[in-house]
């Protein structure tokens, strides 16, 4: 392993990856060889936690002052001192093996199962690890959290799904996201894949997702209050440097296309909290789906943070700072199963 860039109080985080042989995935196709990447903070000796990124993300994303500061540092809810804390870079992301290493579209076809199950292994076969304290996860990481939950229900004390539902994936969500692949298919640049240089919508389509589905509406307001405003932070956004890869980004978020975990919420044992804002514009809360899936849950209850002038819709679940206090307080009473 080798040391990352510390940004907060807590201890070096440690680099490692791990190679899986001929995994299978559920197409069908094997990769001979699939890279997964992870992660971690703390001594192995202390209490497991593993912590799941959003899409398009990787462990670096959740390792920023607004989280990791806020839950990994000295006497803060998952002191690294006492856990040892564990963010894979999910396949198809990070330094996890994705179509962009070479592979392109012969890359297998991958969902969230696919990538919840390297999870499992990486934590069972390679790390040792048999059962966790809590798993955590941030929108994509979120609906991870709610498959690990049901999928692998001993595993586990605490389930933390942020910034996410359990229920199928579908509505404006699903919509943007087809938005987002197709427009990157429909660009001639594209090549079906075999492209030499990235397709001009990839930016382009990237940028109005995310000002379609994050920010929040007093954020976005607060940021763009005038015309003129607007059309700042737009062409700022437009013209930011961007490294994603066009293939890479089709794989990321077509992989949330059988997202369903409605059907085995009652198999959860965990204690659950779950955490959304009000202002998520991928998870509103006047669907109701959540409180529904709260009800079929033994243990489960949920944190709603209120918009205010400092929420930023659905990276509100970024800023720790809203929910430190009642995971703290969940970490301290939930039971040992």
């Amino acid at each position: 392993m080798t040391s990352a860039p510390i940004t907060s109080p807590h201890p070096a985080p440690q680099r490692g990856e791990w190679v899986v042989h001929d995994f299978r995935f559920h197409t069908g196709q094997v990769l001979p060889a699939l890279k997964l990447a992870y992660t971690t903070l703390g001594d192995p000796a202390g209490e497991p936690v593993l912590v799941l990124h959003g899409t398009n993300g990787s462990a670096d994303s959740l390792l920023g002052p607004g989280f990791a500061g806020e839950l990994f540092g000295p006497g803060q809810p998952l002191d690294a001192r006492k856990h040892f804390i564990v963010l894979p870079d999910a396949i198809g992301t990070g330094r996890s093996s994705k179509p962009s290493d070479g592979l392109r579209t012969d890359f297998p076809a991958y969902d969230y199962g696919d990538m919840v199950a390297a999870q499992h292994r990486l934590l069972a076969e390679h790390l040792g690890i048999r059962h966790l304290r809590a798993v955590l996860g941030y929108s994509m990481g979120g609906m991870h959290t709610w498959l690990w939950a049901q999928r692998h229900p001993g595993f586990m004390d605490i389930a933390v799904p942020m910034a996410a539902l359990p229920a199928p994936m579908a509505g404006r969500n699903w919509m943007l996201r087809r938005l987002v692949t197709d427009s990157i298919r429909n660009d001639p640049d594209w090549r079906g894949g075999h492209y030499t240089q990235q397709p001009r919508s990839l930016q382009f389509a990237s940028v109005f997702y995310g000002i379609a589905t994050n920010g929040g509406h007093l954020g976005l307001h607060q940021l763009a209050p005038t015309r003129a405003a607007a059309d700042a932070l737009l062409e700022q956004r437009l013209k930011a440097a961007f490294a994603g890869d066009a293939n890479d980004h089709l794989y990321q978020w077509e992989a949330s296309h059988s997202y369903d975990p409605a059907a085995g919420l009652e198999r959860i044992t965990a204690r659950v909290l779950a955490i959304n804002s009000a202002d998520d514009e991928r998870n509103p809360p006047e669907l109701g789906l959540l409180e529904a899936a709260i009800a079929r849950i033994p243990h489960a209850r949920h944190h709603m943070i209120p918009t205010a002038a400092d929420t930023t819709g659905h990276a509100t679940a970024l800023q720790a700072r809203f929910y430190r206090d009642q995971l703290a307080e969940l970490l301290a009473t939930a039971p040992r199963l």
